[in-house]
């Protein structure tokens, strides 16, 4: 059995598939709940057959992928192709991924346009688009640190040092030298996630642990700090 990755569009929308071919005399078209898209087909199926039932399908399967969606809101496993979403500021946009010979990734409407010289290359467009996730981190990051350290001013705390990493289990951290570390993924959640994970790290200039007297100042910062916690914990990046 063979298989492929196609897309077409639908309007605005970009649907990604991929096409299985095996013996078989029918073609199938599923949307499973983690909202990928496949086509069983035939392997004498001509390509622009498939796309014009896959089209002729479209509106279905944004229903079928927006009713699924309403259960888990975690991201799947990127793969880096046209049409799959990726969340920037807890919203979620579609790559639109076109050939150019000068790299560059833009933010425009709905979509994240990246542009390589080598679009059939994930690796490539992985980088472009971590790249650019990495320097809207370093602005994001600076202006939120100069605003949630608003409250820390009066109590004459020096402003801390920033450093972007990929860190695995952990948003943030504040070391002994006054360093807050953020996660560079933090930079696809949205601002009121962003500014609980920095208010906490900030609170620990008060409070080195996390007992009561920690969370109630931190409370007294940001009172539904639990709240943005959870949807920041549902957020799989």
């Amino acid at each position: 059995m063979s298989e492929t990755n196609r897309t077409i569009n639908y309007g605005d929308e970009i649907i990604a598939f991929e096409v299985n071919f095996s013996e078989r005399k029918t073609l199938d078209i599923s949307v499973h709940p983690n909202q990928q898209v496949t086509v069983k087909a035939p392997v004498d199926a001509l390509l622009e057959e498939i796309d014009r039932r896959v089209k002729k399908r479209a509106r279905w399967i944004l229903k079928q992928q927006q009713f699924f969606s309403q259960f888990d809101p975690r991201t799947p496993t990127r793969k880096y192709i046209g049409g799959e979403t990726h969340l920037y500021l807890g919203k979620q946009y579609r790559l639109k991924i076109e050939i150019n010979l000068q790299p560059s990734v833009k933010l425009k409407g709905r979509y994240i346009h990246v542009q390589t010289p080598q679009p059939e290359c994930t690796q490539t467009t992985q980088k472009l688009l971590e790249n650019w996730y990495l320097e809207r981190a370093k602005t994001k990051f600076n202006e939120r640190l100069d605003f949630c350290f608003t409250p820390f001013k009066r109590l004459d705390y020096l402003p801390p040092k920033l450093q972007i990493r990929r860190l695995d289990k952990r948003w943030g951290s504040l070391t002994a030298t006054n360093t807050i570390i953020l996660n560079r993924d933090l930079i696809r959640a949205n601002s009121r996630s962003i500014d609980y994970v920095i208010t906490h790290e900030l609170c620990h200039l008060k409070h080195p642990d996390h007992s009561s007297d920690f969370y109630d100042f931190l409370a007294s910062i940001i009172p539904d700090w639990e709240k943005r916690k959870l949807r920041l914990e549902q957020m799989l990046v």
